[in-house]
């Protein structure tokens, strides 16, 4: 399938590593030129030298935090300043902190409000009028399983990021007559650095070793093992590409089938 990304530009955050990083590659390797953002130099540069040799795509990196809202604007316009347009967006942070209700203070809340939530409003607001001038874009955010079913001891995911989707299902009523698809992929348990401290964290809590805490989790999978993330990059490609026509306010999950919930 042709995706029709040849000539069109992505900005895909917290790209360096882990799902953002699968999905940029994703996209890259489609035909896309590609700005990844990081709040590590270090980290960012090297994932885009690496990025396009394997792709052979012009990658673009870029350094912020998207806590920060002048940041996210300044993101979207180096984006377009660098690489001329802008089609894609692909939101994603850093999960935020893990906790149970009452291990939480009040800044704790809101600096996940602002990196989970906040962050998709701002970097969406500055990109919806570049994806205007180029007659529409595609937006996906990177979501969690905490959508649809309460992840233990992640009680800041399981508010916040409920929210961004209500937030991508109303924008995908008022963007749709600028040709603005927008949709949310959510990963169920990947095989990224996040997930193994989250598992790091289950053992610790449980008494118990990493190894069993993966073993336990991979046997509530139907396809019996952590998923790869490629395979959600995969998605990704393909919902901010010109081969989505008419998908958009939804939300996908990528788990090997592990959440049991309608």
């Amino acid at each position: 399938m042709d995706l029709q990304l040849t000539g069109k530009v992505a900005l895909v955050t917290a790209a360096s590593k882990g799902l953002g990083r699968a999905a940029a590659e994703a996209i890259a390797a489609e035909g896309a030129a590609v700005a990844i953002a990081s709040r590590s130099r270090e980290n960012v540069e090297a994932a885009a030298a690496d990025i396009r040799a394997r792709t052979g795509a012009t990658v673009l990196p870029l350094v912020g935090d998207v806590t920060d809202a002048d940041t996210c604007r300044e993101l979207v316009e180096r984006t377009v300043a660098e690489l001329g347009r802008l089609d894609a967006l692909v939101t994603n942070a850093g999960g935020p902190p893990g906790g149970a209700f009452l291990d939480l203070d009040d800044s704790a809340w809101e600096r996940s409000f602002q990196l989970t939530l906040m962050s998709v409003v701002r970097l969406v607001r500055a990109a919806v009028p570049h994806m205007e001038r180029v007659g529409g874009g595609r937006i996906v955010n990177i979501g969690s399983s905490s959508i649809k079913q309460p992840i233990p001891f992640l009680t800041l995911s399981n508010v916040f990021r409920p929210g961004v989707y209500a937030l991508f299902k109303q924008l995908s009523v008022e963007l749709a007559p600028k040709n603005i698809l927008l949709n949310t992929v959510s990963p169920g348990r990947i095989g990224t650095e996040r997930v193994h401290s989250l598992d790091e964290a289950a053992a610790q809590r449980q008494g118990k070793t990493v190894e069993e805490i993966r073993r336990a989790a991979e046997a509530q999978i139907p396809l019996g093992r952590y998923g790869k993330p490629e395979e959600l990059g995969r998605v990704v490609a393909f919902l901010v590409s010109g081969a989505n026509t008419y998908v958009t306010g939804q939300h996908v999950l990528v788990d090997g089938g592990m959440v049991r919930a309608l």
